[in-house]
């Protein structure tokens, strides 16, 4: 990918998933080089499912980054330090219909071997592989009041995909 990253083991990474997440967020990205689209996430996992490392990632149909989702069998999770936190912050709150992020936040979009698309700028860098997807169900929702996070009745698509390179920079 570029010669600042170094590949690890993702029982590596010693970041806290909690933090890594809900409160530093990261760029969810499908697609290739020519065409791809990026979103920013602050809903997300990191475990082990199915004797595999996954990541888990939420995307709601309505989001630009869906279509991408589908067609593509790999994803990025992309993280960052806290002064790319504007570019973030532009990322989650514009659509890639409309506006080019790269170009407006200055990220610098990279191509894995793998055909999935992650930032140069990037401190981490998770590439997935689709395993499994699943809607969520709003019959299934055992406290109601998780229904507020759904006023429009869009909810998510729920994506497994197996880490099948984590990518850190050297400090």
């Amino acid at each position: 990918m570029n010669n600042q990253f170094t590949q690890i083991k993702p029982e590596q990474i010693t970041d806290n998933p909690f933090q890594l997440i809900g409160s530093d967020w990261m760029l969810v990205t499908a697609g290739n080089k020519d065409a791809y689209n990026t979103m920013t996430a602050s809903w997300g996992g990191l475990g082990v499912l199915w004797g595999k490392n996954v990541a888990i990632c939420y995307v709601r149909p309505s989001r630009y980054t869906y279509s991408f989702m589908e067609k593509a069998d790999h994803f990025t999770l992309s993280f960052f330090d806290a002064s790319y936190r504007k570019a973030l912050n532009f990322c989650g709150s514009h659509s890639g219909r409309e506006y080019d992020k790269a170009a407006e936040t200055g990220l610098v979009p990279v191509q894995i071997d793998d055909g999935a698309v992650a930032f140069q700028q990037a401190r981490l860098v998770l590439v997935c592989r689709k395993l499994y997807y699943q809607d969520f169900d709003p019959k299934l929702f055992l406290v109601p009041e998780l229904m507020k996070n759904y006023p429009s009745e869009d909810y998510h698509r729920m994506y497994v995909g197996e880490i099948i390179k984590s990518l850190s920079k050297e400090d």
